[in-house]
């Protein structure tokens, strides 16, 4: 039996996909029942009968947070994957992330190890590796430092992945994957998913900086890969490449038929926009489109190697060119759909 935590998340319904296409015995945990649409309309984005996906798994009611419910869950489970976390930068959601990210994994390390899981996957991110303002090329031997370009978000995953980290000390069979921004079809405004709705919109800036992107598939052919092989305590950068954000954002606007972002956005309209948009959002509830943290990413220039994954596993990436023409494709059928 394998359990999969966050299994209605982005990275968490394409592995159930995965895992169920493979014949798989699946136990979920399910926290709200209302996200399961969420994970229905990606089966159905991957052309499956989701009704009948979502029938053949175990789904059982749990959180990271509540240990207990952990433990029942893990009983008769040979192999855990915990994509459960909490990906933001609005500062309201800061103290909830890190008891997700870091206390909901020590509460899943914990569990592995009283029942004596076989091997555990850890979903991280190339945030939890570090980021300076002159990079050279981040791998998984990088260490974290802490510095204006780490986020909250940053710390939490290199907090949570310290929890794994103790877990194989005490014994426990774990591998981490770090992927870069992950891209694919969703139907929430959450993530990356985020980036094609404003850039649908609104194609006309782009940041200056440049980061590691990847096809939410390959994280999880990685993930697969690496927890059906004997590699044990290691971590694992899950990127496809480097782009420009001018490059990606001008793939994701030819994908909606719209015009090629012209405009780089100068920093100091940059600092001008993240504040308007936090006094926007103190005034009206809503969720900020940029965030300090998020403003200073985009102008930085990150380079990452996955160098280590293609040799182990000789893994080969999907061009980003077809994930984004993928997701545009069928973020436009659900608008047309909807009409």
């Amino acid at each position: 039996m394998i359990l999969v935590t966050g299994a209605t998340g982005l990275v968490g319904s394409y592995l159930l996909h995965e895992l169920l296409k493979a014949d798989e015995p699946v136990r979920a945990i399910l926290h709200n029942p209302a996200s399961l649409s969420h994970t229905r309309k990606i089966f159905a984005g991957l052309g499956a009968d989701a009704e009948a996906l979502i029938k053949r798994v175990e789904w059982v009611e749990g959180d990271v947070l509540d240990y207990f419910s952990l433990s029942d869950a893990m009983k008769g489970v040979q192999k855990v994957y915990h994509c459960a976390a909490i990906v933001s930068f609005d500062p309201r959601d800061r103290e909830l992330m890190m008891k997700i990210n870091v206390d909901g994994t020590a509460n899943v390390v914990n569990a592995a190890l009283e029942a004596g899981i076989g091997k555990l996957c850890h979903i991280s991110s190339i945030a939890s590796l570090g980021r300076t303002e002159n990079s050279n090329i981040i791998d998984e031997k990088s260490q974290f430092r802490t510095n204006a370009y780490n986020s909250k978000y940053s710390l939490s995953k290199y907090a949570g992945e310290r929890e794994v980290w103790r877990g194989t000390a005490e014994g426990l069979n774990a591998v981490i994957v770090n992927p870069s921004v992950i891209l694919g079809y969703s139907d929430t405004d959450k993530g990356s998913t985020k980036m094609f709705s404003v850039i649908r919109q609104n194609a006309l800036f782009y940041g200056k900086g440049i980061n590691g992107f990847v096809d939410v598939r390959d994280v999880v052919r990685a993930m697969t890969g690496l927890m059906e092989s004997n590699i044990r305590n290691e971590r694992f950068v899950v990127s496809a490449g480097d782009f420009t954000y001018r490059e990606v954002f001008t793939l994701i606007a030819r994908g909606f038929g719209k015009s090629d972002p012209k405009i780089a956005l100068p920093d100091f309209l940059l600092n001008v926009t993240w504040r308007l948009e936090w006094l926007r959002s103190k005034l009206t509830g809503a969720r900020p489109l940029i965030t300090r943290e998020t403003a200073r990413t985009s102008k930085g220039s990150f380079y990452y190697s996955s160098k280590k994954l293609h040799c182990t596993l000789n893994f080969e990436y999907t061009p980003i060119e077809k994930t984004i023409s993928r997701t545009c494709r069928l973020i436009s059928e659900d608008i047309k759909n909807s009409r």
